[in-house]
């Protein structure tokens, strides 16, 4: 496993707000340019269809994560997550505005390019795995490099179950395997490559909650130890806790940002942002009444 640098808190989950944000807490919202950020997105719309009948997922969108940073994205269904999790991955093209991984700007890159770019600098982890069943766990992480022609080493990939918590099991198919070591595979596949960027949609969803806080901690030791940068959307706030910023999306907006938060706060801050209008939440009657 990972070295622990930073303790869950104990109850509910997530983690201690101990050390500092890399890129300095609210500020890393506002960004320090490109140079500075993982992953930039600028005035990013997302439409689909046209006229009366258009659903616009993204509404100008404009957020810069820093390097080496857990961000968690959440917020009510239909409010854009997934749309955002795929502009910023390369996997949608927006219908205006810009999208850059580092420095490279994604946004008008051709196709073949953008594949590369995913292959090479991206890592996937997804609530249902997508592991290939005829492979075994060796050949599913290793899987990223062989499309991307690049050599295999099976002593890294070895290294990398090691560190996933799974040693013994790289001759397993993964219809032997539950869905917790399924997931830790698919972690271990995503880092096979020392991506930029981890792009995690509902990891735990499909997980128990002690599975799920395994996996967890699994992200964000990758953040803690390795540099990596992740990107989660997750309607969980237990999950979301985990991050070093929750990013708050309301009707393809993003509204709010938390930094270094409980579950609790991180439930409170949803429930006010997606309160009907003209009700108000219960926290807000309370300070009513004080």
């Amino acid at each position: 496993m990972f070295r622990r640098s930073r303790q869950p808190h104990p109850e509910g989950g997530g983690r201690a707000p101990a050390d500092p944000v890399p890129g300095g807490g609210r500020g890393a919202w506002a960004g320090d340019g490109p140079n500075g950020a993982a992953v930039t997105l600028r005035d990013v719309h997302r439409r689909y269809g046209r006229g009366s009948t258009a659903v616009h997922a993204l509404r100008g969108v404009s957020i810069s994560l820093p390097k080496g940073s857990f961000t968690a994205v959440m917020g009510p269904s239909g409010s854009g997550k997934s749309t955002f999790l795929q502009c910023a991955a390369g996997l949608d093209r927006p219908s205006s505005g810009s999208v850059l991984l580092g420095d490279t700007e994604l946004t008008k890159m051709r196709e073949n390019k953008l594949s590369d770019i995913r292959l090479n600098r991206l890592g996937f982890v997804f609530q249902q795995f997508n592991l290939m069943p005829a492979l075994n766990v060796h050949q599913n992480v290793e899987l990223p490099l062989k499309l991307a022609g690049r050599p295999v080493d099976r002593a890294r990939t070895e290294q990398i179950l090691a560190r996933v918590g799974l040693p013994d099991r790289g001759r397993h198919r993964p219809g032997e395997l539950s869905g917790g070591q399924q997931q830790r595979v698919a972690i271990a596949r995503a880092l096979i490559t020392d991506p930029d960027v981890i792009f995690a949609d509902e990891p735990t969803g499909a997980l128990d909650t002690s599975t799920a806080a395994e996996v967890l901690a699994l992200l964000r030791e990758a953040v803690d130890d390795l540099g990596a940068t992740v990107v989660m959307v997750t309607h969980e706030p237990n999950a979301a806790a985990w991050a070093d910023q929750v990013l708050f999306l309301v009707d393809g907006q993003n509204t709010d940002e938390l930094s270094l938060s409980d579950p609790q706060e991180i439930s409170a801050r949803l429930r006010a942002l997606t309160a009907p209008a003209g009700r108000p939440t219960r926290a807000g009657r309370m300070r009513g009444q004080a």
